[in-house]
């Protein structure tokens, strides 16, 4: 069955939106671990300078990679279940 512009467009459209989500899930069990193994939140960018350069950088690498796959899961996810 060929898409018709339509289609394309709902596809995109509802792809964003469960990849949306689902980073924001991401995010919250990203925060949820980091507390539970360091007892504090994960630094953030406009912290003042409390927290060490290691611990920003591994904070956002680990936060990116997550979220970044749950993204492309969720995406594939959505467009599987459209088809």
């Amino acid at each position: 069955m060929v898409d018709t512009p339509s289609q394309s467009t709902q596809s995109k459209l509802i792809g964003a939106v469960v990849a949306l989500g689902a980073a924001w899930v991401a995010q919250k069990i990203v925060s949820t671990a980091w507390q539970a193994a360091s007892g504090h939140q994960p630094p953030k960018a406009d912290d003042e300078g409390d927290a060490r350069f290691a611990e920003v950088a591994g904070a956002a690498v680990i936060t990116g990679a997550v979220i970044a796959l749950v993204r492309v899961l969720a995406t594939r996810g959505a467009a599987k279940m459209l088809r």
